[in-house]
């Protein structure tokens, strides 16, 4: 059965950046939870709204469904906020044994981070309303952001690899 690891994590974390490094060693498709949101949620995150469970439950139910087309495929390495429980459930729903990889850092490195970024909808403004909504889960391994990038991308696939 494929492979299905979901990079979680607030805004800046470097999801899609481990994402696609991931992708890239270990073969499998990347795809960025953000090309899935409804325009209506990147009009109101451009304009420093904070999504509410509303907004994003469509967002997170066509990655359900997604990911029950990619498990039978290639499988996935998917960067998604997922920042609460119920927002996990949903993609849970999808399928059984996603792998989650929580992107867990301080505040100040990430705010520096969406600082440096260039053409993305989602605003700094918007980062402490992350952290505040951000239900670490009891599961799922858990990675500093603070490390290089090359050491993050051993430890999650040295821990996939000792989890299979």
């Amino acid at each position: 059965m494929a492979l299905i690891i979901i990079i979680m994590g607030v805004s800046g974390c470097g999801k899609t950046t481990i994402g696609r490094e991931l992708s890239t060693k270990l073969d499998i498709p990347f795809y960025d939870g953000d090309d899935f949101h409804p325009q209506s949620n990147i009009d109101k995150m451009k304009n420093n709204e904070a999504l509410n469970d509303e907004d994003r439950l469509p967002w997170l139910q066509n990655i359900s469904s997604k990911i029950q087309n990619w498990k039978k495929g290639k499988g996935a390495i998917i960067a998604c906020s997922a920042l609460k429980e119920s927002y996990r459930e949903i993609l849970n729903r999808s399928v059984e044994n996603i792998q989650w990889t929580i992107l867990n850092g301080d505040f100040n490195l990430i705010l520096n981070r969406i600082n440096q970024r260039k053409n993305h909808f989602m605003k700094s403004e918007l980062l402490q309303s992350q952290f505040e909504t951000l239900e670490l889960p009891s599961y799922g391994i858990y990675v500093d952001v603070s490390k290089d990038i090359d050491e993050i991308i051993e430890e999650i696939t040295l821990k996939i690899k000792t989890d299979e």
